[in-house]
């Protein structure tokens, strides 16, 4: 007899019980478990202060470079950590904290965290990680399917073979992202003849058999700050790192990259990799992927998608369009501890190609043996955690449709802020949103008017008074306490590219409301006006322009 399967009703408002379930006895280490499950949100309004705690006050708390003589008792350390540890946290998972890429989790995720905590699993070898082995290698089978839509028989032959690997989970986006240009370095400069290949022989002999100046790596003008490290730790340099200029929606120009290939090329210096980036840490924009594509084959160049924050966007079937092109990527990196709702360390990168990985392979003989099924063989780093189970149950218990439905309402609120604020007479949207990231500042109608009709020199000079406003603000709305949003400088088209000190809020947490972003204008209209000597050189300055 088949039993049937139970159908869930998904929907907005179930999903918002899996981030706040007020449920559960009350108030210790158990008791705070409790509280912690129950209700993130309630748990931090009861033990983080209103007013910011400055943070050398906070380093006084621990300032003592001595390891303790006497142990402590549980109990009493816990009361410790919640005066000095809990109580000066961050809360970022309150629906007001907008400024980074950081939300409030699933309350599911704290038990199962203990779970994975308690068995202490170590992903490097199967011999400690047996069953977690397979589910890691399930779960990049289904991340990589989400991207590259390879059919059953695919993954049925790959997802599990000893000798291959479809990716590899790692710490985050910065692992991921080096992860994938170390394979890209390897496999263009791979053994030949008597060559060893350049892990063997390094990156000075790998140039000269292969005749290259040098190699470059080339992003947009917008790439993750992770790539230079990518590119200092690959031997090659930071300066290799090439810029690629954007358009005004903050997107690589194919024709400059495509011109940029050629160029390095003549000069004997090997363009091995190019990076899309689906989602700008800035601005949350979205390179045109299937266009760089074409140019990488061209080019013979592996283009990797760095789709740390966008990716999980693919959840979407109304927004997977965005990202167009990407299934063409030789390598994505994606986060899970991002929009996939994750607790942090949870990256991936993935492979298109199945032998891809191998170009690093490594093996030992007390572990990572030749034909075993060691996910530490294709992995920079050694021991892991087993972050994958925290993933898989969460692909399970919100499942697709689930996810969906976050990403949805996180791109709408994003086009609701947007709107917002160009409604208001003054604030001016800096950056459209593209996923659910944007910019903007405070910017009074008399002054914008002002910087429009304003010579070079008055321009800029205004515009660095607006600058100082802007971080004025956002300093004062972080200290306050009530609501958060980041700062960023970006070099806006129509302000003659002059660097432009901007708000960036960041719109994923599922709790934050309309009438939450509604008040956070309110709040930095009010905190402008702490600003008396600072707004009238401003004022001063812009009836002097429009005189």
């Amino acid at each position: 007899m088949v039993s049937e399967q139970k159908t869930v009703d998904v929907n907005f408002e179930s999903l918002l019980r899996i981030f706040t379930v007020p449920e559960g006895p009350d108030s210790t280490l158990t008791q705070i478990e409790e509280k912690l499950s129950q209700n993130l949100n309630q748990f931090l309004r009861e033990h983080i202060v209103a007013e910011e705690k400055p943070l050398l006050e906070i380093e006084k708390d621990f300032s003592n470079a001595h390891i303790p003589e006497q142990p402590e008792f549980v109990s009493e350390h816990t009361e410790h950590l919640l005066d000095s540890l809990v109580a000066h946290s961050v809360h970022t998972a309150s629906p007001s904290f907008i400024g980074h890429m950081t939300s409030a989790l699933p309350y599911f995720l704290m038990p199962l965290s203990k779970i994975m905590i308690a068995l202490n699993q170590n992903l490097v070898k199967i011999e400690t990680s047996k069953a977690f082995t397979p589910l890691e290698r399930q779960v990049l089978g289904m991340l990589h399917r989400l991207i590259y839509q390879q059919d059953d028989k695919f993954y049925s032959r790959w997802m599990h073979s000893s000798n291959h690997s479809l990716g590899a989970f790692c710490s985050g986006g910065t692992i991921a992202n080096i992860t994938a240009l170390w394979v890209a370095r390897n496999n263009a400069l791979r053994a030949e003849g008597s060559f060893k290949g350049v892990e063997k022989e390094g990156l000075f002999r790998a140039m000269k058999h292969y005749g290259y100046e040098g190699l470059a790596i080339l992003v947009s003008e917008r790439g993750h700050y992770s790539l230079k490290k990518a590119a200092d730790v690959l031997g090659i340099g930071q300066d290799s790192l090439i810029a690629i200029k954007t358009d005004h929606h903050n997107r690589i120009c194919p024709q400059a990259l495509d011109e940029k290939m050629s160029e390095l090329k003549a000069n004997k210096i090997l363009p091995f990799a190019a990076i899309g980036v689906a989602g700008t840490t800035e601005t949350g924009n979205i390179d045109p992927l299937k266009e760089m594509a074409a140019i990488c084959r061209k080019h013979n160049c592996h283009f990797h998608v760095d789709a740390a924050w966008g990716g999980a966007t693919l959840m979407s079937n109304s927004h997977r369009s965005l990202l167009d092109g990407i299934e063409e990527a030789d390598s994505v990196t994606i986060d899970a501890h991002k929009q996939l709702y994750i607790p942090m360390g949870a990256g991936m990168v993935l492979f298109k190609d199945p032998d891809a990985m191998m170009a690093i392979e490594h093996h030992a003989q007390y572990i990572l043996r030749k034909g075993s099924k060691d996910l530490g063989s294709h992995t920079l780093e050694g021991s892991r955690s087993g972050m994958a189970m925290l993933v898989y149950a969460s692909m399970h218990i919100i499942g697709r449709p689930g996810y969906e439905l976050l990403i949805n309402e996180s791109i709408e609120k994003a086009q609701y802020f947007a709107e917002l604020i160009q409604q208001q007479q003054d604030f001016e949207l800096v950056s459209q949103p593209e996923l659910c990231l944007l910019t903007y500042r405070y910017l009074p109608q008399d002054v914008k008017q002002a910087l429009f009709i304003a010579d070079k020199g008055s321009k800029k000079k205004l515009n660095n008074l607006i600058n100082e406003l802007t971080k004025f603000v956002q300093k004062k709305q972080r200290e306050t306490g009530k609501s958060f949003v980041s700062r960023t400088q970006l070099n806006p088209e129509q302000w003659d590219e002059l660097n432009t000190i901007v708000f960036r809020v960041v719109l994923a947490n599922p709790l934050t409301t309309h009438d939450i972003l509604q008040s956070v204008l309110v709040e930095q209209r009010q905190i402008a006006s702490l600003a008396p000597k600072l707004m009238a050189k401003i004022q001063q300055l812009t009836q002097e322009i429009l005189a």
